[in-house]
Order: structure tokens, then sequence, then C-alpha cells
């Protein structure tokens, strides 16, 4: 029944964007390409914060009576909860809250969770930290049971709920006994990337960044706290190179660096999850 109902439904899928990485919208078209591709909606739908096409001019392009909108951000704060229902009209600025289904302009909207809070992306986390060392075996591919897993995310003391999902993922990560260890770190909040080196007691060690998109953050700011020189990124960066070299000695580690979580495929599952929560609510 949800199936059904679903392509009679339009999908928006919403992301940040940067003016100054051009790629930082990749991640949403991938994904918005392949849920057109397979056809579960009867529309899908872009709409960014910073690039085009805006959130401002969302619902003049779905004509779908019925809409399902999934922020493409990896935790419940600022954005996700005041930014972007204002700018969609599903909520007033300064109100205390907002419906997250409501009917707005001739049409049904259930606004969803974001993605990076539902538990499955315990998985797209997995598949990153295997698919780094795999590609980068040199001088072999350690085990999970020999490496430290760090999942990377931004924080910010302005508000709290920006380190809950990575905190979360960590404590899912850490039941499965998989990796000899499972730390959080963050960029603006401790304990800080650049803690890796004293956080970790495997040699070997992995670090997920918990990002949407491989922007500034994931391509320039996280190389540099984990140590490498910021000439040798924007050199690496400039000639179209990967930003850090895997794997890297440093510190008596052995360090693999991963893309973004965002563009890992199975997002695309973690994207109809949520869809469907919001459809069976």
């Amino acid at each position: 029944m949800i199936e059904t109902e679903l392509q009679a439904s339009a999908l928006v899928l919403v992301g940040h964007g940067a003016t100054d990485h051009a790629d930082s919208a990749a991640t949403v078209r991938q994904h918005a390409a392949e849920l057109r591709r397979r056809g579960v909606f009867r529309e899908v739908v872009e709409a960014f914060w910073k690039v085009e096409p805006k959130l401002d001019g969302v619902w003049s392009r779905v004509t779908a009576a019925r809409v399902f909108v999934v922020p493409l951000f990896v935790s419940e704060g600022y954005f996700t909860g005041e930014a972007i229902p204002v700018a969609l009209g599903l909520r007033q600025a300064g109100a205390e809250g907002f419906g997250r289904v409501q009917e707005l302009g001739g049409r049904w909207v259930h606004y969803c969770q974001p993605v990076g809070t539902h538990e499955r992306m315990t998985e797209v986390i997995l598949a990153r930290a295997a698919e780094v060392v795999k590609r980068h075996p040199f001088p072999c591919a350690p085990k999970p049971e020999a490496t430290a897993l760090f999942i990377a995310g931004h924080g910010t003391e302005r508000n709290s709920n920006s380190r809950t999902s990575v905190e979360r993922q960590v404590e899912l990560i850490r039941r499965r006994n998989l990796y000899a260890e499972v730390h959080a770190v963050f960029m603006e909040e401790a304990p800080r990337i650049g803690e890796v080196y004293t956080l970790a007691t495997a040699r070997n060690a992995v670090v997920v960044p918990f990002f949407m998109s491989d922007g500034l953050h994931v391509l320039e700011d996280i190389p540099v706290l984990l140590g490498e020189a910021k000439n040798v990124v924007k050199a690496r960066l400039e000639q179209g190179r990967p930003t850090w070299r895997n794997p890297t000695e440093r510190r008596g580690r052995r360090v693999w660096y991963s893309g973004s979580v965002g563009p890992e495929p199975s997002l695309a599952e973690v994207i109809l999850e949520r869809v469907r929560e919001a459809a069976s609510a």
C-alpha cells in the first residue's frame, strides 16, 4: 500500500550546498538521480539552502498532491529544525515548533527526519571504512579488530544536537565488537580531530567524516587537523589529487581517511526508510 502511494507522490531532497565548492551539491543530485531511475516516486526534486535551485522556489517545481521532504543533513539542528521548515513555509520564524505533516498550498507535505540520525547510517559508515582500506591496502589491509575507527563530526557548542548523531553511531558500532576501538572526534568540540593520535591505542586508524558532501571541511579542514600541511592540501586540491594520502604514517599511527558518508550508494535506502516512516505515521 505504501509503495503504491509513493508512486503518486513527490520527493524533495534538501541539501545545504556551498558556493565555495562546486561539488557540494553532488551528493543530493546523485541520490535524486538514483531514486528517479528506480521510479519509486512520481517526481524527485532537489533543493538547496545555499545554491540553485533554492528552497524558496521549490513548490513551483512540484506538481504532486503529496510531498515528502527529506533533509540530507547529519543531525537535527538549526537547519533541519528551523531554517529549512521556515524556508518551506512549514514554520513561522521564531515559533516554538511546527507540524511535520501539513496542508500547504493545496498539497500535503510530510517533513521527514534527517537521514543522519537514522540507525541504518551505521551500515553507511562501516561501508565507507571498509572501502578505503580495501582500495588502499599498502603495506597490507589491517583487520578491523586491529584498527581504531574514528567518526569525525563538525560539532558546535551552539547546538548540542550537532554531536548527538555521531555519538549515537559510535555507540551502535561499539556494540558490534568489529573494531578494536571506536571514537567520536569533532572539528569544534572536544575531543578534537587532532587527538586521533593520542586517543587511539591501535597502530592502525580509519577516520570517516560524518558529513553529507566532500566540501570544504572534508577536503581541506580535516586533513589539516589530522596534521597535513595546509599548503600541501591546497596544492593537491588544485591539482585534482586526493588531499590525504592513504595510508599516511604519522606519530606512530597508520591513518586511512575516507570520503564523506553522503555519496555512499546505500544512503538511498536510508532516504527511502525516512519516507516510509513518515508515510506510515
